[in-house]
């Protein structure tokens, strides 16, 4: 009985890590989509989002089963909870991925703006970026140091969120009423990706140390 529910806990790691990519893969791709206007990425992005919502409902039918048929306890039980709780957070981060490429798309063949604005919104895509690879890292390794590197990254990107709020507050800076409305929304996007990852980072420091504190501190 053991064996079985060993194999069905690293079938769930193994779903878990194809989210975990392809969220990675979404935001890399729509942060180039955004550099570049690129309108085939952002294409590829908001279509595969249908695939990170099946691979989020795959992992809950199967994180839910597991709590079902086998009653897991202690960090067994963590890791079925971590997992459920990871895979939502997941979702969310490939939705925004989504969000930031329709907004793309939306502009296309023209940048989405231009100038310092586009300067500051790459920086924050870019950071967004490196966020997505350290949760691969994180769900892959379980490692706390990682966790720890995620929350260094989100602060990174509410300093620049708030300076896309100074941008468009700058009367020097020329904004049309679409381009800041864009500005606004980019920001918000890229820096609730900064938040995704370290409730990432808060469900993996539960896996490990059984900490509820950290675990509750989502949003």
């Amino acid at each position: 009985m053991r064996k079985i529910f060993t194999h069905d806990l690293e079938q769930l790691q193994d779903n878990l890590i194809r989210l975990a990519e392809a969220s990675r893969q979404a935001m890399t791709k729509a942060a180039e989509a955004l550099r570049s206007a690129n309108l085939v990425l952002a294409e590829q992005v908001i279509d595969a989002d249908d695939r990170i919502d099946e691979l989020d409902r795959q992992l809950n039918e199967q994180g839910v089963a597991l709590l079902a048929l086998q009653a897991p306890v202690s960090r067994d039980l963590r890791q079925v909870i971590s997992a459920l709780r990871l895979s939502s957070t997941l979702e969310r981060m490939g939705d925004l991925a989504q969000h930031v490429a329709m907004v793309a798309r939306g502009r296309f063949p023209d940048h989405v703006v231009g100038g310092s604005a586009h300067d500051l919104l790459i920086e924050m895509a870019d950071e967004a970026v490196r966020v997505a690879d350290d949760v691969v890292d994180l769900v892959v390794n379980v490692d706390l140091e990682t966790a720890r590197r995620i929350e260094e990254k989100d602060h990174i990107l509410d300093a620049l969120h708030l300076k896309t709020f100074d941008l468009v507050l700058d009367d020097s800076i020329e904004l049309t009423r679409q381009e800041i409305v864009d500005v606004i929304l980019l920001g918000r996007y890229l820096e609730r990706f900064g938040d995704h990852g370290v409730s990432a980072a808060h469900r993996i420091n539960y896996l490990v140390t059984g900490d509820p504190v950290r675990e509750a501190d989502e949003d």
